[in-house]
Parts: C-alpha cells; structure tokens; sequence
C-alpha cells in the first residue's frame, strides 16, 4: 500500500501525518507512506484545500483531518486486496 500526505508543512497536514501512522499501527497495516510538502505535486492531485491524502493513487481526503477512527475506515475501505 501507497500513502502519500499532501501538504505544504502546516499543523493539520502534521497532525494527520501523524495520525496516518497512528492509524496504520493500530490495524497492523505495513505501508509505504510519503509527505509530498511541493506545492506543485500537490497540484497535481487537483485538491484545493491541504492536507490531502492519496492510497494507492487515488486522492481519498482533502481539506480536513479526519479521527483515527474515521482514518482507519478509509485505509480499510481503499486498501487493494
């Protein structure tokens, strides 16, 4: 699994950094996860509002930080089986 979190540095893109790595310990989940900080990656991505979060190439949050709880689901639910 590929994780990246978008973000250029700010306290939520750390908190959900943080949080991702949280999330991933608590389900046993190994995964390859990546701070893109370069705006123009970002872009890329087509989000608007940072921090952002991409499983496996597909943008699954942005604009917000979601619990650990909610994080868990998404890992969950976009994670290739």
């Amino acid at each position: 699994m590929e994780i990246k979190v978008l973000g250029t540095g700010c306290s939520n893109c750390k908190t959900l950094e943080k949080s991702v790595f949280n999330a991933l310990a608590e389900l046993d989940i190994d995964a390859n996860v990546e701070k893109v900080e370069d705006i123009t990656k970002i872009m890329t991505y087509g989000i608007m509002r940072t921090p952002g979060l991409v499983i496996d190439g597909k943008v699954v949050l942005s604009g917000s930080v979601p619990s650990v709880k909610d994080l868990k689901e998404l890992i969950i639910k976009h994670q290739s089986i």
